[in-house]
Order: C-alpha cells, then sequence, then structure tokens
C-alpha cells in the first residue's frame, strides 16, 4: 500500500472511522495538534539525557496515538478513558512529591531536551485550545479533555526532571 492515496487531492480526508471532512475541520485540526505535540515529544526524547524521562516520553507518545485515534473516531468508545487520566495524574503527583518546591518561574532552554519538552507543552495547550473548539460543535469524550489538560503540566514536571 503506498502511502500516496490521491484521496486528499479535493480537500477531504478519511477520519479514522471512515468518515471523509474536510481537511481543515475542527476534527482534523484537532488531532493534527496532538500530531504536533508528538512530533515536539520525539525529538525531546531523541535529546534526554535521562532514561526515566525517555521512558516516560515513549509512553506518552503512545498515549497520544491513542488520543489521535479518538479525535480521529466517530461513535467510537474512548480509547484514552478515565483510567489514562488517573494514571498520569498519579505519574504528575509523584513528579511533583519528587521534584524540589518552585519558588521562581522557570526559563526553559538549560537542555535540549528540556528545550524540546518546553515546545511540547505550549503545543498540547493550542491542543487542548483545539479539542474545546471542536467539542463546541461535536462529540469529544470527555476522558480525552480531561487527558489533554493534564497533558501540558505534565510536559512541565518532565523539563523540570530532565534538567534537575
Amino acid at each position: 500500500m503506498s502511502i500516496t492515496t490521491k484521496t486528499g487531492d479535493g480537500g477531504e480526508t478519511s477520519l479514522y472511522t471512515g468518515e471523509r471532512v474536510g481537511k481543515n475541520s475542527l476534527r482534523v485540526e484537532a488531532y493534527g495538534t496532538v500530531d504536533e505535540a508528538g512530533s515536539a515529544l520525539a525529538m525531546a526524547r531523541a535529546f534526554s539525557k535521562k532514561d526515566e524521562v525517555k521512558e516516560k516520553i515513549l509512553s506518552l507518545q503512545k498515549s497520544l496515538s491513542l488520543l489521535m485515534a479518538d479525535l480521529a473516531s466517530l461513535n467510537k468508545p474512548a480509547m484514552v478513558d478515565d483510567a489514562e487520566v488517573q494514571s498520569i495524574e498519579k505519574d504528575i503527583q509523584e513528579l511533583e512529591n519528587r521534584l524540589p518546591k518552585l519558588t521562581a518561574f522557570l526559563i526553559p532552554g538549560d537542555s535540549p531536551c528540556g528545550a524540546m519538552l518546553d515546545l511540547a507543552r505550549t503545543i498540547l495547550r493550542k491542543a487542548e485550545r483545539r479539542v474545546l473548539d471542536l467539542a463546541e460543535k461535536e462529540a469529544v469524550h470527555t476522558s480525552n479533555r480531561r487527558y489533554l489538560n493534564r497533558l501540558s503540566d505534565y510536559c512541565f514536571l518532565l523539563m523540570r526532571l530532565e534538567e534537575q
């Protein structure tokens, strides 16, 4: 199967569940922005000097693939469900307990990985806004919105862990 299908030449693409939508639809914009964050995370993982951070980023990349599939699907159960939200909340709490308390604003960029995690953090915030735009017009799993809301905080903590 070729990666070039020519089915999108007219400005449409297929969702994961097969429906055709415009490439500029809110749904495509939402999962496309999550995809951007995944690319920033890939670079962060490539630059990371810490095995723990690499493992956490890889796990996050895998969950973002599921999140994109959720966003690109209609009328399917969520793959990123409440258990995923609880799992990342647990990891956020664990990292917060391990890292020193913040006493000032941080300026990221002490390492290439930290800088890329900060970029991923900002892209994830944009993705959250895109998903909220989508949710005003179409169905979006509540667990997807909650999970996405946690990810920018998680990237911030991973940046701190990498640069510690």
